[in-house]
């Protein structure tokens, strides 16, 4: 059995853990899993990510406002992700950024938001948790622009875009979508990201690896995300596991 399990980017608040969610956790945590980051999308669900972590001392919080629900958030909402990021169980903001694929929210209101809590992580030493589809070149100039600690989750980006992110000194994460039948980019991207840059994640309940691709995802599938960066970088997959572990807990201070 594998060990050393941490998931860099969860999302446990969700409904479709709704009926099972702390029975679903205590088993993870006998099974190789020490630990993981619930990622907030807007208020509700980064205070939900908060409550989660009260029960497990191996599990932490970030609070942010998700591209798609820019255009929903308001002042107060943003004053009080600020208040949560004083809590000592929250160590990153995000899940932040910009969704140019579902434009969910009109992007000069995402741009907006999204440099709102870069200074807000920089205001509090804080590393973020980027959300990028579609928008790498905005992405890519903000985070210039701000220069933050932090990781770019569910990397679906190009090698150069992979290189340029890694020389402001951020993390890469990568989960399912490597296992895919067609993918490429995070094949690739997985091939250059140096050992003390990588980070692995679910998404879960979403981008679930093969062979079970579809179901809903747990931390418990992270050893065939882990099996195939292995296969990739042609080495054990513990060593996967045991460093990108040893890689959150840095990135994040934990």
């Amino acid at each position: 059995m594998y060990c050393n399990i941490f998931d860099s980017h969860a999302h446990y608040d969700d409904e479709a853990f709704a009926e099972d969610r702390f029975t679903l956790l205590d088993s993870l945590f006998k099974n190789g899993v020490i630990g993981f980051v619930n990622c907030g999308s807007d208020l509700n669900s980064s205070k939900k990510s908060l409550e989660i972590t009260r029960r497990y001392s191996g599990v932490y919080a970030a609070a942010g406002i998700h591209p798609h629900e820019a255009e929903k958030a308001g002042e107060t909402d943003l004053k009080e992700i600020e208040a949560l990021l004083n809590d000592d169980k929250c160590v990153a903001v995000g899940e932040i950024g910009l969704d140019y694929h579902y434009d969910f929210s009109p992007r000069d209101r995402q741009k907006e938001i999204f440099e709102y809590q870069l200074s807000l992580a920089n205001k509090y030493s804080l590393p973020v948790i980027i959300h990028d589809r579609k928008a790498h070149e905005d992405t890519l100039n903000l985070l210039k622009k701000y220069r933050p600690k932090g990781v770019v989750h569910c990397f679906s980006g190009s090698v150069e875009m992979a290189k340029e992110i890694l020389s402001l000194g951020m993390y890469i994460g990568l989960g399912g979508a490597v296992t895919f039948k067609n993918a490429k980019k995070p094949v690739q991207v997985a091939e250059i990201v140096p050992d003390d840059r990588l980070l692995i994640e679910t998404d879960c309940p979403y981008m679930t690896p093969v062979p079970f691709r579809g179901k809903r995802n747990d931390s418990g599938y992270i050893p065939y995300t882990a099996e195939k960066l292995a296969q990739i970088r042609g080495v054990n997959p513990q060593k996967i596991l045991d460093i990108t572990c040893r890689n959150a807990k840095e990135l994040f201070n934990i």
